[in-house]
């Protein structure tokens, strides 16, 4: 290289973890991480458990917090979940993090079997739920909750943002019995605290109001149902959006009373696969309930996708805001 040249950049932060917000978008750092240590100091049966990936979970400062309560299990994620089980019957609260595709798919059975089976106290936090990376298939946990759905007995959190998390923390901790949360970390995206915005396990959230349409929304989804409602309320399209954080149990009461309320187009958002997800549960739920209201579903396809930048992605695949936006309009 010539002495004159200046060096490239050195890059900092991985394709693997890089954020989802927007540019320019508010954000809270490792919103996972911090609400578990702060939740520790009260709380000195929880400890905090990885397979290799402390920093990439954020687990890394609660272990910074309390390193003689977390416990580095390896690139064994049967091992991290059998061991979280047996730590749940000696009476601690295992937060065990790893990547939802190895959370799920690599320890399945460990978790139906050790976890579930026996109804034990485990927190599984699985991090880049859906697409969140642009690493393709290995990493893109797009079937967790077809999987994580079919348990008896799992809870099913899927946070929209950092303040999402923050609250569920404490809430998931305080609830006995086994939960999967779908986790964001790192630079997290910031938008509920806009909403008067208050988690509860169970409960599906209202945000806003409107006429027009009704968005059913999960996870990262919700953020991006929020901004589909920005840009149709400039087309005079009033849209309504219905945060449900808790995939299951299903807070089936709160969703019907929407649906009743109003002749409005029905979309269920979900960064998930469209087999197994949220708009599968909704709408078994609407069926069972004889209503037949207008129903869209925005979901990831049935299919294994590619690997790139996430905003390519997502508008590859429909669950960027301007192609919720076309479909929506296209439906109305």
């Amino acid at each position: 290289m010539n002495a004159n040249t200046p060096a490239k950049p050195r890059l900092t932060t991985s394709a693997m973890i890089a954020s989802i917000a927007s540019e320019g978008q508010r954000v809270r750092a490792a919103p996972f991480g911090k609400a578990l240590a702060a939740l520790g100091e009260s709380r000195p049966d929880i400890v905090g458990m990885t397979a290799d990936l402390s920093k990439y979970t954020d687990l890394h400062i609660f272990a910074q917090a309390y390193p003689e309560r977390f416990f580095q299990m390896g690139m064994a994620e049967q091992l991290l979940l059998a061991a979280a089980g047996g730590m749940a019957k000696t009476g601690l609260t295992p937060f065990a993090t790893s990547y939802a595709v190895f959370a799920t798919r690599r320890a399945y059975d460990f978790i139906h079997q050790v976890i579930c089976e026996e109804n034990l106290n485990v927190k599984i936090c699985g991090a880049l739920p859906g697409l969140t990376t642009g690493y393709g298939p290995s990493h893109q946990a797009t079937d967790d909750i077809a999987m994580m759905r079919a348990i008896p007995g799992l809870t099913i959190v899927d946070p929209c943002d950092a303040l999402d998390i923050e609250q569920a923390v404490p809430a998931i901790a305080a609830y006995t019995g086994p939960v999967y949360l779908r986790l964001l970390r790192g630079n997290v995206p910031l938008v509920l605290d806009e909403y008067d915005y208050q988690f509860e396990l169970g409960k599906a959230k209202l945000l806003r109001e409107g006429r027009e349409v009704l968005i059913i929304a999960s996870g990262m989804m919700t953020m991006r149902a929020l901004e589909v409602a920005g840009q149709l309320q400039k087309d005079s399209v009033g849209v309504s959006v219905l945060h449900v954080p808790t995939i299951k149990p299903l807070d089936e009461e709160t969703i019907l009373r929407e649906v009743k309320r109003a002749d409005r187009l029905v979309v269920v958002a979900e960064n998930h696969s469209v087999i197994g997800g949220l708009g599968e549960s909704i709408a078994s739920l609407l069926l069972r309930s004889r209503l037949a209201p207008k129903f869209l579903s925005i979901a990831l396809p049935d299919a294994f996708l590619d690997a790139g930048a996430l905003p390519t992605l997502h508008d590859r695949y429909g669950i960027s805001t301007e192609s919720m936006s076309h479909r929506i309009k296209n439906e109305l």
